[in-house]
């Protein structure tokens, strides 16, 4: 078994696997079943060692436990990109995985025509023979960069949410922030402070009144995305589902006159943008906090995409596709959901393997038995492995 990605999702499935008796492909790539984790980050974090140094741990959603390993004591000021990372290479070196980093995966494949046959992971690591892949790729990688008429032109700075840094690269500017998700509304708060903004969403954003409620709201906004990636809909932002909440944040923007949205700009050019009533605003930097879509093209070989552009899944599994499981996407993108999607990831694909290795050893009783990785290494690479 091959688990792409060493994120909380990844963590997760690597843990089950373990539990559910699934040997290192490292150390004992001779038993009976084994896995392996490839991540490409060159050490434990996932995203979350790319976060903007001003994000703090009181700031961001939430973490959810890993499984079996609580959270220690976290300081709310400290910088997510540093607690979080800290609290998974805690979590790796307590659970004893087998992660192979920094390992990029360019695709999968068919080994052959076998409907119940292996797959083949390439990656910059070398080629794995596996019987199965658990994909946790998340977000982090695909950023959504839309293109308008003169972007090309525009002579001052445009970076995306994750090339952001601080709001000191934008002090004393006149910047337009772009985007209507919560780190849209969070990068837009803290470059207000320091500089003009002018903030652009393409609908008019949505304030939820009131708390979340996470056993009510949160089932039914659960259920739309599940209904969406059980259709083979392209699902959208958290926010989309979701809506804004009046954050301390949120409020401190409104209060500082931030939160006055504007329609979005039909064109840029090299000073500035043109509005939508076809007026001018001088500006000296764009930013697109405009989000991410899940991080897939590594698949594409496998020919899961529908003609809307989604994968239909059924669970985490993919429809039609046994040996593929997405975890950490559409109702799993959370961290509660990452670690349930884990545990249930592996659960059906241990029955999988269960009922189709009883049936070829019916058939083959010398048969290899089907769960068992097999590694071509590719030239000069290298990579480390957590023991």
């Amino acid at each position: 078994m091959v688990v792409i990605g060493g994120g909380q999702a990844g963590l997760s499935a690597a843990y089950h696997l373990k539990r559910r008796g699934f040997a290192s492909a490292l150390s004992h790539p001779d038993a009976e079943r084994t896995f392996v984790v490839l991540d490409a980050e060159p050490a434990a974090g996932g995203a979350w060692r790319h976060r903007w140094e001003s994000l703090r741990m009181a700031t961001v959603n939430g973490i959810f436990d890993l499984p079996g390993f609580p959270k220690p004591p976290i300081d709310p000021d400290e910088p997510s990109r540093t607690a979080v990372p800290r609290y998974f290479a805690g979590f790796e070196h307590h659970a004893g995985l087998p992660i192979l980093r920094p390992v990029t995966v360019t695709a999968v494949r068919r080994a052959d025509a076998d409907p119940d046959g292996d797959l083949l992971v390439e990656s910059s690591h070398g080629t794995w023979r596996t019987r199965a892949v658990i994909n946790a790729t998340g977000t982090w990688t695909n950023p959504v960069r839309p293109h308008y008429p003169g972007q090309d032109t525009f002579a001052g700075l445009q970076a995306h949410t994750r090339d952001y840094v601080s709001a000191d690269q934008f002090a004393g500017q006149r910047v337009a922030v772009v985007g209507g998700g919560i780190s849209a509304l969070q990068q837009l708060e803290e470059i207000s402070r320091v500089a003009t903004t002018f903030w652009y969403t393409r609908r008019e954003p949505f304030f939820r009144d009131g708390g979340f409620n996470p056993e009510v709201e949160g089932r039914e906004i659960i259920a739309k995305v599940t209904a969406d990636v059980e259709a083979g809909r392209p699902t959208g932002s958290v926010v989309s589902y979701t809506g804004l909440a009046w954050t301390p944040y949120a409020l401190a923007a409104r209060d500082r006159g931030a939160l006055q949205r504007r329609p979005m700009f039909t064109a840029i050019e090299p000073g500035g943008i043109r509005e939508a009533d076809g007026t001018f605003t001088p500006v000296d930097a764009i930013l697109w906090a405009t989000g991410f879509k899940a991080a897939l093209t590594h698949l594409d070989a496998l020919g899961l995409r529908n003609d809307q552009g989604g994968i239909r899944t059924t669970g985490t599994q993919v429809a039609g596709e046994p040996r593929v499981h997405l975890i950490g996407f559409g109702p799993s993108q959370s961290t509660v959901g990452a670690n349930r999607a884990g545990r249930a990831a592996v659960t059906t694909l241990v029955r999988y393997l269960n009922a189709t290795t009883s049936t070829v050893d019916s058939n083959n009783a010398g048969h290899t038995p089907y769960s068992r990785d097999t590694f071509q290494p590719a030239q000069e690479a290298s990579a480390t492995a957590t023991p």
